[in-house]
């Protein structure tokens, strides 16, 4: 007797034809596959998503969820593919363990559409190459080292060096590392960095196979805190003692310092002349103090211009490359990122960073401050406005979650956003919460916590789909551009008087050269409009009246 049968009123039992009872096994057979194919991929995009935030996958393609735009990514997530080497731009090699967040950040951050040139990943492999031959415990250091001593220098040495030392907060050390290795990079040193005690232990290796700690037993240290404007060992110094002729001055020494801070001379600032840089070369050693984020100027070098072309085809994207190159979170302090992203940020349809940076308190009032933020966030409707009179929300499927972080010295800020998204209802029924990682209060200089916990921060913040940054702020433009991400920035009132324009959007992501020589402004003003710049890509910041940054200029 058949197996297929069916019932039919009144006629009893009727057998299907053959060729239906072939289909209909060849039907079931395919239904029970797909439902096992969908079981079996589902634990393994599961398994993949585990391994991941535990560092055990060593792939170089992984899977991880993403938001929407980069200005509104608020409906949901999708899954993609992350390349953890960022297109070439880190090196293999590395014992992954030892930095879990270098190749893990991907897996947290919106994928860059930035991509590295050829060129420029080529260029930091032979750097790696350069560092590993030339680095602290080479041959090469300590036969370089022993030129410490000498006088002046006769003929050429096999590794020349650039000496970074730090000054004032992270984030100026941190924009002033990425432009000490770029000037490294175009002419052929390696850089070595003074981190003291009060950065120790906050940053990975960058360089495989190496350091770039700058060995403690170095003969110069005693120097490295003591560089100011006018040093007598400074390259300022060497041309005015020489009437700003660099010929007159038959041999090199064997080390120079460069004092490019935010107070430095007009004569430290003739570093930024073409014809200076060919004495440089002679220098074996170049002991650097500076602040600033000095790249936009390297630009505006003509010896400069052609390598940095090809370098970086994408002008405002120098940043971006350099620092997501560079600086990867210790383990100590991937720890502190991920879990307050695990517990604050994860589950949100959309993460927005707001960094408040007042330097004057007395001068920017609290009440002021916040209604500019205020301001800010209803202008740009960055969050959803709040309905005063019903005390529940509407509720709805599309609800969506925002997470707001809020970095600041101090609590008032987030106190006040806070209070209104939870004594008020959104006017949509979206849920807004409202975190602040720490307050410290004031700026501890000097102390390995303070600065472990501000990178957190400034690491937590570029993990952010929506990014606001205070003006002038150096904190901000590390967090935008490890982030890829073009801010609003926020203009902190000076006095009693909020503007008309709280937060205009960037035009482009790279920091800004705060302080830049003079050389481009129109004689006897104070002005540096557009036009005077000798390359369409370098013109006025945003924030800063007086500083240079890069653009695009095709995007202005």
């Amino acid at each position: 007797m058949d197996v297929f049968q069916t019932e039919r009123s009144g006629n009893g039992s009727k057998r299907f034809p053959k060729p239906v009872i072939s289909f209909l096994i060849a039907f079931c057979l395919l239904y029970f596959a797909s439902m096992f194919y969908r079981s079996s991929t589902s634990v393994l995009i599961g398994e993949v998503a585990r391994d991941s935030i535990t560092g055990e996958v060593t792939e170089n393609v992984t899977r991880c969820s993403e938001t929407e735009s980069e200005d509104k990514r608020s409906s949901g997530t999708e899954s993609m593919y992350v390349d953890k080497f960022l297109g070439g731009l880190l090196a293999t090699g590395f014992d992954e363990e030892s930095c879990i967040s270098r190749y893990q950040a991907a897996l947290y951050r919106k994928t860059s559409s930035h991509k590295p040139s050829a060129y420029l990943v080529s260029k930091l492999r032979k750097y790696e190459e350069l560092h590993k031959r030339c680095g602290p415990d080479t041959e090469s250091y300590r036969r370089t080292l022993k030129k410490l001593s000498s006088s002046h220098i006769n003929g050429t040495t096999d590794c020349n060096y650039i000496v970074w030392t730090p000054s004032n907060g992270l984030g100026n050390r941190i924009i002033s590392m990425a432009s000490s290795f770029l000037y490294a990079v175009l002419t052929n040193r390696v850089l070595l960095v003074d981190h003291g005690t009060d950065m120790a232990g906050i940053f990975c290796e960058p360089f495989p196979d190496t350091s770039w700690l700058l060995p403690m037993d170095f003969p110069l240290t005693d120097q490295l805190h003591s560089l100011q404007p006018g040093n007598v060992h400074s390259y300022g110094h060497l041309l005015k003692m020489n009437n700003l002729d660099i010929s007159a001055v038959s041999q090199a020494p064997p080390f120079l310092h460069l004092y490019l801070a935010y107070n430095y001379d007009k004569h430290d600032k003739l570093f930024f002349q073409d014809q200076n840089q060919g004495f440089l070369q002679k220098v074996p050693w170049l002991i650097l103090k500076s602040d600033l984020y000095f790249v936009p100027y390297l630009f505006l070098i003509p010896s400069f211009q052609q390598e940095l072309g090809k370098l970086f085809p994408d002008k405002e994207a120098v940043f971006h490359h350099l620092v997501r190159y560079l600086f990867h979170p210790s383990n100590q302090a991937w720890g502190l990122i991920t879990r307050f992203y695990q517990a604050y940020l994860a589950s949100a349809d959309q993460k927005i960073g707001l960094q408040v940076r007042v330097f004057n308190r007395k001068a920017s009032p609290v009440r002021v401050v916040q209604k500019q933020i205020l301001g800010c966030i209803k202008k740009e409707k960055l969050l959803p406005q709040v309905d005063e009179r019903k005390l529940i929300a509407s509720p709805s499927k599309n609800k969506t979650s925002r997470a707001v972080t809020i970095a600041s010295l101090y609590p008032e800020y987030y106190e006040s956003i806070k209070s209104i998204y939870w004594m008020n209802a959104t006017v949509n029924g979206d849920v807004i919460g409202v975190y602040q990682p720490s307050h410290e209060e004031v700026q501890h200089w000097g102390n390995n916590i303070h600065n472990l916990k501000a990178w957190a921060e400034i690491s937590i913040l570029s993990l952010s789909d929506v990014l606001v940054t205070s003006s002038w702020s150096t904190f901000g433009y590390v967090a935008q551009g490890l982030g890829g991400l073009k801010p609003w920035i926020l203009y902190v009132p000076a006095g009693n008087q909020t503007t008309d324009r709280p937060c205009p959007r960037a035009k482009s992501m790279e920091p800004c050269f705060l302080s830049p020589p003079d050389y481009h402004r129109i004689p006897n003003t104070r002005e540096r409009p557009h036009a005077v710049s000798p390359v369409p890509h370098v013109m006025k910041c945003e924030d800063a009246y007086n500083g240079i940054k890069l653009f695009n200029p095709k995007q202005l």
